[in-house]
Protein backbone atom coordinates (compact mmCIF):
# COMPACT_ATOMS: atom_id res chain seq x y z
CA UNK A 1 0.00 0.00 0.00
CA UNK A 2 1.27 3.44 -0.92
CA UNK A 3 2.09 5.76 2.02
CA UNK A 4 -0.31 8.61 2.79
CA UNK A 5 1.21 12.08 2.51
CA UNK A 6 0.48 13.74 5.86
CA UNK A 7 1.43 17.06 7.43
CA UNK A 8 2.15 17.08 11.17
CA UNK A 9 1.90 20.38 12.98
CA UNK A 10 3.93 21.41 16.02
CA UNK A 11 1.54 19.91 18.56
CA UNK A 12 2.12 16.36 17.33
CA UNK A 13 5.87 16.56 17.98
CA UNK A 14 5.23 17.99 21.44
CA UNK A 15 2.54 15.38 22.07
CA UNK A 16 5.20 12.68 22.33
CA UNK A 17 6.20 14.21 25.69
CA UNK A 18 2.72 15.04 27.01
CA UNK A 19 1.05 12.43 29.24
CA UNK A 20 -2.37 13.00 27.63
CA UNK A 21 -1.16 12.69 24.03
CA UNK A 22 1.95 10.52 24.39
CA UNK A 23 0.54 7.14 23.40
CA UNK A 24 -1.19 8.23 20.20
CA UNK A 25 1.67 10.55 19.20
CA UNK A 26 4.24 7.77 19.60
CA UNK A 27 1.99 5.36 17.67
CA UNK A 28 1.70 7.91 14.87
CA UNK A 29 5.47 8.37 14.59
CA UNK A 30 5.95 4.60 14.75
CA UNK A 31 3.65 4.25 11.74
CA UNK A 32 5.65 6.96 9.98
CA UNK A 33 8.79 4.88 10.62
CA UNK A 34 7.03 1.79 9.25
CA UNK A 35 6.23 3.62 6.02
CA UNK A 36 2.48 4.04 6.40
CA UNK A 37 2.82 7.83 6.17
CA UNK A 38 5.10 10.15 4.21
CA UNK A 39 5.66 12.87 6.77
CA UNK A 40 5.62 16.53 5.77
CA UNK A 41 6.29 19.48 8.03
CA UNK A 42 7.51 23.04 7.64
CA UNK A 43 9.89 25.68 8.86
CA UNK A 44 6.86 27.06 10.72
CA UNK A 45 6.96 23.94 12.92
CA UNK A 46 10.72 24.27 13.34
CA UNK A 47 10.34 27.93 14.31
CA UNK A 48 7.49 27.22 16.76
CA UNK A 49 9.64 24.53 18.38
CA UNK A 50 12.32 27.08 19.30
CA UNK A 51 10.27 27.79 22.42
CA UNK A 52 9.64 24.09 23.17
CA UNK A 53 11.50 21.99 25.73
CA UNK A 54 14.83 20.58 24.59
CA UNK A 55 13.53 17.01 24.31
CA UNK A 56 10.81 18.11 21.85
CA UNK A 57 13.31 20.00 19.68
CA UNK A 58 15.64 17.00 19.73
CA UNK A 59 12.79 14.66 18.78
CA UNK A 60 11.99 16.86 15.76
CA UNK A 61 15.66 17.16 14.78
CA UNK A 62 16.15 13.37 15.01
CA UNK A 63 13.43 12.97 12.37
CA UNK A 64 14.49 15.79 10.07
CA UNK A 65 16.15 13.45 7.57
CA UNK A 66 13.02 11.31 7.27
CA UNK A 67 10.57 14.12 6.65
CA UNK A 68 9.98 16.78 4.07
CA UNK A 69 10.37 20.25 5.59
CA UNK A 70 8.77 22.94 3.46
CA UNK A 71 9.57 26.60 3.42
CA UNK A 72 6.68 29.05 3.88
CA UNK A 73 5.21 29.24 0.39
CA UNK A 74 3.60 32.44 -0.91
CA UNK A 75 0.70 30.34 -2.20
CA UNK A 76 0.10 29.05 1.36
CA UNK A 77 0.22 32.58 2.81
CA UNK A 78 -2.38 33.64 0.26
CA UNK A 79 -4.63 30.73 1.25
CA UNK A 80 -4.07 31.49 4.94
CA UNK A 81 -5.39 35.01 4.35
CA UNK A 82 -8.47 33.61 2.60
CA UNK A 83 -9.14 31.49 5.70
CA UNK A 84 -8.86 34.68 7.77
CA UNK A 85 -11.23 36.62 5.46
CA UNK A 86 -13.70 33.72 5.64
CA UNK A 87 -13.71 34.06 9.43
CA UNK A 88 -12.40 30.56 10.11
CA UNK A 89 -9.71 31.96 12.39
CA UNK A 90 -8.83 35.37 13.78
CA UNK A 91 -5.51 37.13 13.43
CA UNK A 92 -4.45 35.60 16.76
CA UNK A 93 -4.60 32.14 15.13
CA UNK A 94 -2.90 32.91 11.82
CA UNK A 95 -0.16 30.33 12.44
CA UNK A 96 -2.80 27.61 12.83
CA UNK A 97 -4.36 28.62 9.52
CA UNK A 98 -0.92 28.61 7.93
CA UNK A 99 -0.39 24.98 8.99
CA UNK A 100 -3.65 24.02 7.22
CA UNK A 101 -2.75 26.12 4.18
CA UNK A 102 0.72 24.59 3.93
CA UNK A 103 -0.69 21.08 4.18
CA UNK A 104 -3.18 21.95 1.45
CA UNK A 105 -0.78 23.52 -1.05
CA UNK A 106 1.85 20.83 -0.38
CA UNK A 107 -0.71 18.30 -1.63
CA UNK A 108 -1.01 16.38 1.62
CA UNK A 109 -4.03 14.13 1.98
CA UNK A 110 -4.32 15.04 5.63
CA UNK A 111 -3.03 17.12 8.49
CA UNK A 112 -2.68 15.73 12.01
CA UNK A 113 -2.82 18.00 15.02
CA UNK A 114 -3.70 18.14 18.69
CA UNK A 115 -5.07 21.67 18.22
CA UNK A 116 -8.76 21.13 18.89
CA UNK A 117 -9.59 24.83 19.02
CA UNK A 118 -8.39 26.08 15.62
CA UNK A 119 -7.60 23.03 13.46
CA UNK A 120 -9.21 19.74 14.52
CA UNK A 121 -12.62 21.25 15.21
CA UNK A 122 -15.93 19.98 13.88
CA UNK A 123 -17.10 23.48 12.87
CA UNK A 124 -13.82 24.58 11.29
CA UNK A 125 -12.98 21.51 9.19
CA UNK A 126 -15.87 21.98 6.71
CA UNK A 127 -15.03 25.70 6.50
CA UNK A 128 -11.38 25.03 5.64
CA UNK A 129 -12.52 22.57 2.99
CA UNK A 130 -15.15 24.93 1.57
CA UNK A 131 -12.47 27.60 1.13
CA UNK A 132 -10.12 25.03 -0.39
CA UNK A 133 -12.74 23.90 -2.88
CA UNK A 134 -13.74 27.48 -3.79
CA UNK A 135 -10.08 28.25 -4.49
CA UNK A 136 -9.32 25.20 -6.63
CA UNK A 137 -7.73 23.01 -3.94
CA UNK A 138 -8.83 19.54 -2.91
CA UNK A 139 -10.39 18.90 0.47
CA UNK A 140 -7.96 17.88 3.18
CA UNK A 141 -8.65 15.40 5.96
CA UNK A 142 -8.02 16.92 9.39
CA UNK A 143 -7.55 14.52 12.30
CA UNK A 144 -5.99 13.99 15.70
CA UNK A 145 -3.24 11.34 15.64
CA UNK A 146 -5.30 8.68 17.43
CA UNK A 147 -7.80 8.82 14.58
CA UNK A 148 -5.25 7.77 11.97
CA UNK A 149 -3.14 5.13 13.71
CA UNK A 150 -4.07 1.52 13.27
CA UNK A 151 -3.05 -1.83 14.66
CA UNK A 152 -4.37 -3.52 11.51
CA UNK A 153 -1.54 -4.39 9.11
CA UNK A 154 -3.99 -4.42 6.16
CA UNK A 155 -5.04 -0.79 6.59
Amino acid sequence: MRPIRVYADTSVFGGVFDAEFESASKAFFQQVALGRFDLVSSVLVRDELREAPTQVREFFNERIEALEVSEILEEAVDLQLVYLKAGIVSEVSLADALHVALATVLDCRMIVSWNFKHIVHFQKIPLYNAVNKANGYPEIAIHAPQEVVSDDEDV
